[in-house]
């Protein structure tokens, strides 16, 4: 089975100094730095995702902006593939799914951005067209919610949804043990 690591808007708007921080994002980036390591060492395909707001009002990952570039701790290499999307979903109207089936991919591992939107959205789709999926963990981040006058953590936002999306969409694995298992 061809596996394959997606990296989703691992952007600096959302580490500290932009314009949406997330919680953990330092750390979440650190481990996704380590599982992309780990696809190098292998070669095996590494697409990155990154996400450029072209809808009225948009206040971060705006086109042509430093806090639309991906961050510096899993900058891509001239080889790896980069693909721009507009909506939280990766696939939607991206060529991910083309790039991903003319690789004959069946496994994506993924990381990145926020657990509870575009990471979720992504995993769902993926596990709609048929792939499975290993999302990790601690190479995620995501922020605190408001939901009726009443502030849920990012932590407890994080889990709830790897919570559900592991109940169905995806294995869960730290980076630790996936890279291990890697190795």
């Amino acid at each position: 089975m061809i596996s394959a690591l997606l990296l989703i808007d691992i952007q600096n708007d959302y580490f500290p100094g932009g314009a949406m921080e997330l919680v953990g994002s330092t750390e979440a980036a650190n481990e996704a730095a380590k599982v992309l390591a780990a696809f190098r060492r292998k070669g095996l395909p590494i697409i990155h995702v990154q996400h450029l707001s072209t809808r009225p009002g948009a206040t971060f990952f705006l086109p042509g902006t430093a806090g639309s570039a991906i961050h510096q701790t899993v900058e891509p290499a001239a080889e790896e593939t980069v693909i721009g999307k507009h909506f939280p979903n990766s696939f939607r109207d991206t060529t991910l799914l083309e790039n991903l089936r003319s690789r004959q991919v069946q496994h994506l591992v993924i990381v990145g951005m926020m657990t509870h939107m575009c990471v979720d959205a992504t995993v769902r789709a993926a596990f709609d067209l048929g792939f499975s999926c290993t999302l990790v963990h601690d190479a995620c981040a995501t922020r605190d919610l408001v939901f009726k006058q009443q502030t849920i953590p990012a932590r407890q936002v994080h889990g709830a949804f790897l919570a559900a999306l592991g109940a169905v969409y995806a294995q869960i694995s730290s980076a630790g043990e996936f890279c291990a298992h890697v190795a």
